[in-house]
């Protein structure tokens, strides 16, 4: 997967993002997505080929495997990134519509760079699809976390599993491979995933509340008839 073009997605939206927006894109490619490419893909590996179960019969490891695995760590955390960086691309389309009009509407006095280097403030049509696209964030981590427990219900990885799936002959003794460093990746990627929730908990907290205050200002500006 190239992760550079959603970076380089997701870097446009971050110039319109708030405080608390650029530091959730920061903790999502340095803890997340780089962690994931870089190491946690080699520990994990051909995870079916370091499966070993204490039995020669044909089909019992493949079975016995997706039982206790149903879908790998590695292209869960993947398709979870996936799903949680696409709402930001709701934002990076609307803020180039709103350059697209802008151009148009004044294609002869805009300076073409200086409409590229704008940045929009987050009010308006623009504050709802801000904000839209945070509470899809929040509902797509909460998903995949639950989807997470849902599947394995632990975060530690054991060092033997007993299976007694057909076509096992009996219950047979299968043993995963690196259990330890397994353990802290999943751990460490679980936290992350939960500090991210949080950040997109408190930037939407703060950008209703930052709305809520803006609108009596505005009833108050209003002229008295």
């Amino acid at each position: 997967m190239d992760w550079g073009s959603l970076q380089a997605i997701l870097g446009g939206v971050n110039k319109h993002s708030t405080s608390i927006g650029k530091i959730w894109l920061t903790v999502l490619f340095i803890f997340r997505i780089m962690i994931l490419v870089v190491a946690a893909e080699k520990v994990w590996g051909d995870e079916q080929q370091d499966f070993v179960c204490n039995t020669l019969q044909p089909g019992c490891k493949n079975v016995c495997y997706d039982e206790f695995f149903p879908i790998s760590h590695i292209r869960l955390w993947a398709l979870q990134l996936i799903f949680v960086s696409t709402p930001a691309l709701l934002v990076a389309m609307h803020v180039a519509y709103r350059k697209h009009e802008k151009k148009r509407q004044c294609r002869e006095k805009i300076d073409i760079e200086n409409l590229k280097l704008q940045k929009f403030h987050i009010e308006g049509p623009l504050w709802w699809t801000y904000t839209s696209s945070i509470f899809f964030r929040i509902v797509f981590e909460s998903v995949f976390m639950y989807t997470f427990y849902f599947m394995y219900g632990w975060y530690k990885m054991p060092r033997l599993v007993k299976c007694e799936a057909w076509p096992c002959p009996n219950k047979v003794d299968c043993f995963i491979s690196r259990p330890t460093e397994k353990t802290l990746f999943t751990i460490f990627m679980l936290a992350v995933s939960g500090i991210c929730m949080l950040l997109n908990v408190v930037e939407l907290c703060y950008l209703v509340l930052k709305f809520c205050m803006r609108k009596p200002k505005n009833i108050k500006s209003l002229p008295n008839h």
